[in-house]
């Protein structure tokens, strides 16, 4: 039986990029839309169509030929979508309100668990949702628009993401887990800020066998996808089981992230999936990729989205 046909619209990113190989290893005809923000070419054998989100015409004729398409593509993170709120406005909710409508076949979305803000208790999906950043109310306002366009939207609210995804997508080193592993592996002090704060994580290729898993399953709606809730500190006292003499230092959070939340993702794994990497798994690869030199330099601008964009989107 033929295997349908999936447009990953961002699939040159960090999840795409995992997303695409297992797609392809699965026996999916695959195409990628990406308008390559953050590269300047695209070597992956697979169908690749560079173009933008805001290119409405051009995508919004490709989305019908399509069985399924696949919403990765967005301003991501929330002092990224900060540095220029018309423009993260544009392309992470304008740009869905027009297009998502064109989608004839399935429409996977992906969100956040950011939606959910500071809560005490843990939190399902139908948990109340207070976003505290333009990033989360953007994305919480896709989501919407994704599961009201058509009947059997599928839509994902991610945890924190972490590890190491395809071998031609950039690593992202502005992840915390993944931020502190670095840190860690060249011998730096990792600073903890607050540290009762709770977080969801996943690993981006849990992220992607998600996605996958939820396609193959046909499943439709919206579901929490998360592999561990972690206290921050926690996150960090689980560096030293790769580094044994890391340096963590702790202050106060007075400001700036202040969101806590414990995702429950039972309606998710009650159909079947769950994760394979445990945070320590993915702390432990990203810490061997820095001390091998694989990454030359993880504190560069093109590892942090906000600190690529700086230039581009003021």
């Amino acid at each position: 039986m033929k295997k349908p046909t999936v447009l990953i619209v961002g699939g040159a990113g960090y999840v795409g990029g995992a997303l695409t190989d297992l797609l392809l290893m699965r026996g999916f005809s695959v195409t990628v839309y990406d308008n390559l923000t953050f590269e300047d070419r695209y070597l992956k054998d697979v169908a690749f169509i560079l173009g933008d989100l805001r290119e409405e015409a051009k995508l919004g004729k490709l989305l019908p030929a399509f069985d399924i398409v696949v919403w990765l593509a967005a301003v991501v993170g929330d002092a990224a979508c900060a540095l220029n709120p018309a423009h993260t406005e544009e392309v992470n909710v304008a740009a869905p309100r027009r297009l998502f409508g064109a989608v004839t076949g399935r429409l996977v979305y992906v969100s956040t668990a950011s939606v959910y803000g500071i809560q005490n208790r843990l939190l399902g999906e139908d948990s109340q949702t207070r976003p505290l950043s333009l990033y989360a109310q953007t994305k919480l306002a896709a989501e919407g628009l994704a599961l009201a366009s058509r009947k059997g939207a599928l839509v994902f609210r991610f945890g924190t993401l972490f590890g190491l995804g395809d071998r031609h997508s950039r690593p992202r080193f502005d992840l915390l887990v993944n931020r502190w592993a670095a840190e860690a592996a060249r011998g730096e002090t990792i600073r903890v800020l607050g540290g009762e704060q709770w977080r969801s994580f996943l690993h981006v290729w849990d992220a992607a066998e998600a996605i996958a898993f939820g396609i193959e399953e046909n499943l439709r709606g919206l579901y929490n996808a998360s592999g561990e809730n972690r206290r921050i500190r926690d996150v960090a006292v689980a560096m030293r089981a790769a580094v044994s003499r890391l340096r963590i230092e702790y202050g106060h959070l007075k400001e700036g992230d202040m969101r806590s939340y414990k995702v429950d993702s039972t309606k998710f794994r009650q159909c079947g999936w769950k994760p394979s990497h445990s945070l320590r798994d993915g702390a432990a690869e990203v810490i061997r990729a820095v001390r091998e030199g694989r990454v030359k330099n993880p504190g560069a601008p093109l590892y942090s989205n906000v600190e690529y964009l700086k230039d581009k989107m003021v």
